[in-house]
């Protein structure tokens, strides 16, 4: 019998017995000629005891059900669901006890399945090449991988420590592309001659976890696949120049032969149509050469003390752009190549579709930031962006980004692309202070 039914059927048969004892009470009084109260006196000596039996009988019952179900629910919150309730086969608590068995056999087979994803996933992170961290609200590093710790730390403990002193023991740039909170292409420059420059890709995620702000950081080395890749792109610029020069000099040849041809018969007219021709094949391919030269021969910069709004002012002429911070500061550079940088940057922030008003050149001593709210970069093309000669534009050489790191790092400077929170895209160039 259910537990709820047996109650039902105790308090049932308290209130018949009270009716019955009542009744009986009654007659006996009016029969022996007593008092009323002293026949309920009577009645409530036969009908107390058998409620109380029954009473305490069914509040141990609960009272057992009870204790059993609050230690088993206080497992459940300590995540042990080994507590098994006695299910006896007649037991009127049988019901529930069973329901509370089966809830905590699938509670048990769900934590072991998920301990098992864990373990997978644990096991794919540790292997993977790119650092993973894992901050809470706290400021602390929950969770770290090999490849983290042997970046941040060269293999020592990370788990458990503050990642702010953690970020703080690491190089500028990389501290500076941590502190920004999005993604992004840090350089970092060798420190020694015999050292070449590493290229990480950045990337911060913000979500909950059990209902607290966590932090998920992945830095990706990218400098091997960049090498490999610049290689591929040089392989493939050679075949474009191979492919051009050819187109040129076919034509060409062609238009040679009939100008023998048109000279013998002293055609003038003709002659300087086919010169002209000549002379619009070669420009083309001069101009087409320039762009893959300019890095090959990139000289020195000469720098001297400029000041921002000089260099502004040229750049001004060819695209509109907002200008916030102070211009007339100055800066230790060489004038016409930071016209080049900032001129390739406003002219890409231009091509991303951006809102003219919305293209702005941020300037705060010797750091510019040029940034946009076009349709940004995808994170295959953020890992690629500073590739010579890769473009994702029609008719694009790839020349512009690639060539104002060289300026900016010929400079002694540095720059970094992220993703604008909101769509778009921010560079940020670091210059060496002025002195």
């Amino acid at each position: 019998m259910r537990l709820d039914t047996r109650v039902r059927a105790a308090l049932a048969v308290n209130i018949t017995l009270a009716l019955i004892a009542s009744f009986l009470a009654t007659r006996v009084a009016r029969a022996l000629q007593m008092p009323e109260i002293s026949a309920w006196a009577m009645a409530g000596l036969v009908v107390i005891p058998i409620a109380l039996w029954t009473t305490h009988r069914i509040v141990r019952r609960v009272s057992a059900l009870m204790q059993g179900l609050d230690d088993g629910l206080r497992g459940f919150r300590d995540a042990d669901f080994s507590m098994r309730l006695a299910a006896v086969e007649g037991d009127e608590t049988l019901e529930i006890k069973s329901l509370y068995n089966e809830v905590a056999d699938l509670l048990r087979a769900q934590r072991a399945d998920v301990y098992q994803k864990e373990l997978l996933l644990d096991t794919i992170l540790q292997r993977t090449p790119v650092a993973v961290l894992l901050v809470n609200a706290a400021d602390r590093v929950v969770y770290s991988n090999v490849a983290a710790r042997e970046l941040f730390t060269g293999g020592a403990r990370v788990d458990g420590g503050h990642y702010s002193s953690l970020v703080a023991q690491l190089t500028e740039p990389m501290r500076d592309a941590l502190a920004g909170g999005g993604d992004g292409i840090v350089v970092i420059p060798p420190s020694t001659k015999n050292e070449q420059e590493e290229t990480f890709h950045i990337s911060q995620r913000t979500f909950r976890l059990n209902t607290l702000e966590h932090r998920l950081i992945l830095v990706e080395r990218l400098t091997a696949e960049l090498r490999r890749q610049e290689v591929e792109v040089w392989k493939k610029a050679i075949r474009v120049i191979n492919h051009e020069i050819n187109n040129t000099i076919a034509p060409i040849s062609s238009l040679f032969h009939s100008a023998r041809l048109a000279q013998q018969r002293d055609r003038r007219e003709q002659l300087e149509e086919i010169y002209g021709s000549i002379d619009e094949r070669l420009a083309f391919l001069r101009t087409f050469l320039e762009s893959y030269a300019q890095f090959a021969r990139l000289p020195e910069p000469r720098k001297q003390l400029t000041r921002w709004d000089e260099i502004l002012a040229d750049v001004r002429t060819l695209y509109d752009f907002r200008v916030e911070g102070d211009a007339r500061a100055e800066v230790f550079v060489d004038r016409a190549q930071m016209q080049q940088v900032l001129i390739n940057l406003v002219k890409n922030a231009h091509e991303s579709g951006s809102d003219p008003g919305a293209i702005k050149v941020s300037l705060q001593r010797n750091i510019v930031r040029v940034s946009d709210a076009g349709r940004g970069m995808r994170e295959d093309v953020l890992r690629q962006a500073l590739v010579p000669f890769y473009s994702t534009k029609p008719g694009g050489t790839g020349v512009g980004l690639a060539l104002s790191n060289e300026i900016i790092e010929a400079h002694g400077g540095r720059m970094r692309l992220e993703a604008r929170l909101g769509g778009g895209t921010i560079v940020t160039c670091w210059l060496p202070a002025p002195g």
